[in-house]
């Protein structure tokens, strides 16, 4: 396992390195993403197919409240594998679970503050809601690798790296965005053709494509947070002298 690449990097390195990342670790981050999303899918691909949510309403709503807690647990396990392996160790899926769990609750709460936050901001003729998004977008990584006690005590975090590099991981989390919605539009032009060739029913192609669509979505999704994750490393290297920190740990081991 090579060593990290703890110095200042430009837009396209953080790019370049996360793309790495995803390659290296696409198994375990894999692993994690099918298993969180395997049953949240499943049961979203049902409620589409027998009526919708109003005819499948308390199956839908305990759906949704799994999906959140699994994807804390996604969110948590994907960072754990990144950070460990952009410092130059390797983390199995299995121990990235096991390290996840104390994390489930309070990235929840933070999930739902900052939701809230950047909802307002949006409302407050977007952009705001666009700043506030960038700039609470490493909440995530901070709670995790720094073991952060509450939800505040991230976005603070968060907001403080973060702090005249805003635009950078905007546009990071920018080419991510794209990449998340090409599956849909792809697979959208597929149903259109689909359908308009007769060969397909209309319920059962929505469905199918759906389905598609959010399992391609679930595997380009831990991209996201290889992005973060180089981001929240490459500002603390900026910020705070963090290569020179493993360095002189590192002599003090010798």
């Amino acid at each position: 396992m090579s060593g990290p690449v703890l110095r200042p990097l430009s837009l396209g390195e953080i790019l370049d390195v996360s793309f790495g990342l995803y390659r290296n670790l696409f198994l375990p981050l894999v692993v994690v993403a099918l298993v969180t999303r395997a049953v949240p899918l499943a049961v979203s691909v049902y409620v589409q197919s027998s009526g919708g949510m109003f005819t499948n309403l308390p199956l839908y709503l305990g759906s949704v409240i799994l999906d959140v807690v699994l994807a804390a647990i996604a969110a948590a396990a994907s960072t754990f594998i990144v950070s460990e392996s952009y410092m130059g160790r390797r983390l199995t899926a299995g121990d990235a679970f096991r390290r996840s769990t104390p994390f489930v609750g309070r990235l929840i709460a933070l999930g739902i503050l900052t939701g809230l936050v950047v909802m307002l901001g949006f409302l407050l003729l977007i952009i705001p809601g666009i700043i506030l998004a960038c700039g609470l977008a490493l909440a995530t990584p901070a709670m995790v690798i720094e073991s952060l006690g509450s939800s505040t005590e991230a976005m603070g975090r968060s907001w403080a790296l973060t702090r005249n590099f805003r635009g950078k991981i905007f546009v990071a989390l920018l080419v991510v965005g794209v990449l998340m919605y090409l599956p849909f539009i792809a697979l959208g032009g597929i149903a259109a053709v689909s359908l308009g060739a007769g060969g397909v029913s209309g319920s059962g192609a929505f469905v199918g494509i759906t389905g598609l669509a959010a399992l391609l979505s679930s595997l380009i999704w831990p991209l996201f947070y290889c992005v973060l994750t180089v981001a929240y490393y490459d500002l603390r290297v900026r910020k705070e002298a963090f290569d020179l920190e493993i360095l002189a740990a590192g002599l003090a081991k010798t």
